[in-house]
């Protein structure tokens, strides 16, 4: 067992951390609260962008669109959505894990891959593997960002799409449900108007004016930007329920530290209190 003096410096150790984790959490609280109203603000703009994209794609002959056009797949972009600070429950780990079979999916069927790493923790994640190109990592986009910190990665898809360097652009981050659920998500960013859901009954007897035409062109990158928009409010949202999480765990768990550290403690001080009281009851008696 350890001695009192060593117990007594691990509870001294474990309460710091405690009140560590305990700020980490309520910090991560107010950020979620903040992430959670805009990811949620803003979500149906987000579906709706994709419903008016596939509808164009249903009124215009989009083959002279180049970002929708379909070709076979033989380079994928991946655009993955990590966070730059660890301490998040399995927040990154279920992203990276999701990741790592996408690209070997990819290697399998000959696809080459290439990726824009979004956080620190993808980052020191992808250059694992050797066959995937890293086309850029961001480390340093603010957790509230906007649309200046977004059109960089923007550009680059759509410039890559456009002169047939890919022929596919997904986007991984995880979906945020709850404050204690949030779930991976792939979504198809290029080429556009790639939604499975039907298409909304009002969206089907909406007119565009000047034309289909010319709202297709005039739209379509600011569309596919409000779905890359989204994905990061999302994943913004998730981080900081699932650190949140996270530090309310740890919490606890330094709380059931310390009484069973305290409980130690005080055996041991009862102890040695026993076994003073029975030397000096044995002195006496060796006196006499």
């Amino acid at each position: 067992m350890a001695s009192r003096q060593q117990l007594k410096a691990r509870i001294t150790s474990v309460k710091s951390t405690k009140q560590i984790t305990k700020a980490m959490e309520l910090v991560s609280a107010s950020k979620m609260r903040r992430a959670q109203e805009l990811a949620l603000r803003s979500r149906d703009y987000r579906n709706l962008a994709r419903q008016i994209l596939a509808r164009l794609r249903e009124l215009t002959d989009v083959r002279k669109h180049p970002l929708y056009e379909q070709r076979a797949i033989k380079t994928r972009l991946h655009v993955i959505v990590t966070s730059n600070r660890g301490l998040a429950g399995a927040y990154n780990s279920n992203i990276l894990k999701q990741l790592t079979r996408e690209l070997l999916a990819d290697k399998q069927a000959g696809i080459a891959s290439q990726a824009i790493v979004i956080g620190k923790q993808g980052a020191r994640f992808i250059v694992r593997f050797e066959h995937v190109e890293v086309v850029a990592a961001y480390q340093d986009l603010p957790d509230h960002h906007t649309a200046n910190d977004i059109r960089p990665i923007m550009d680059t898809i759509v410039d890559k799409f456009r002169s047939g360097e890919i022929d596919a652009a997904d986007i991984t981050y995880t979906d945020y449900k709850s404050s204690i659920a949030q779930e991976v998500t792939i979504e198809r960013l290029l080429p556009a108007a790639y939604v499975e859901d039907p298409i909304e009954p009002d969206l089907e007897n909406a007119v565009f004016e000047p034309s289909p035409q010319i709202v297709l062109e005039e739209i379509t990158e600011r569309l596919i930007e409000a779905q890359l928009n989204q994905a990061f409010m999302e994943s913004s949202a998730s981080e900081q329920s699932m650190r949140m999480m996270a530090m309310k765990n740890a919490t606890d768990n330094a709380s059931d530290l310390i009484e069973d550290l305290t409980l130690a403690f005080n055996t041991a001080r009862q102890a040695a209190i026993t076994q003073e009281l029975a030397e000096i009851t044995g002195g006496a008696e060796a006196i006499k």
